[in-house]
């Protein structure tokens, strides 16, 4: 029997725990059409700018972009459309509560591929920070960094 040997895709959002503090994160599952899946696995994702609203009660992910399939015909998909994610009702409405509250904002941190090869968004409810947050946030990896030179020599 022939194996499925499969690269672990991982794709992060860095700028957003830069950005965001998180209070909260959530597994979703995604609603892909098409050739998607297929740029998921090459690894042609980008979170950049990515960010989730409540529509009519489901959760949405804007900005998501997925780039065109290199070998797809007139059935390719569009890089930057809307795209739904999948939770259960108790979860939505735990997550549509807490954002109502003013700064707090729902964001994609991760996306990856599970064990069965389906495509799943880590989303957090987060916090924006403050520029002194930021510079601390700075300087606490440059002092990790410079610790961890020192621990080498």
């Amino acid at each position: 029997m022939k194996e499925k040997v499969q690269k672990a895709i991982n794709i992060k959002n860095k700028k957003a725990s830069f950005d965001y503090e998180f209070i909260d994160t959530y597994t979703a599952g995604i609603v892909l059409v098409g050739t998607e899946i297929k740029s998921i696995r090459l690894g042609k994702v980008s979170l950049v700018d990515t960010f989730c609203y409540f529509h009519k009660g489901e959760l949405w992910v804007k900005n998501m972009y997925i780039s065109e399939y290199f070998y797809g015909s007139y059935n390719n998909h569009l890089a930057r459309r809307e795209r739904k994610l999948l939770l259960n009702k108790k979860e939505l409405k735990k997550i549509e509560e807490t954002s109502k509250a003013p700064g707090i904002t729902i964001v994609p941190t991760r996306l990856f591929l599970n064990d069965r090869g389906l495509a799943k968004v880590v989303i957090a409810v987060a916090k924006g920070k403050k520029q002194y947050d930021k510079r601390a946030s700075i300087k606490e990896r440059d002092d990790r960094r410079e610790m961890d030179r020192a621990m080498k020599r």
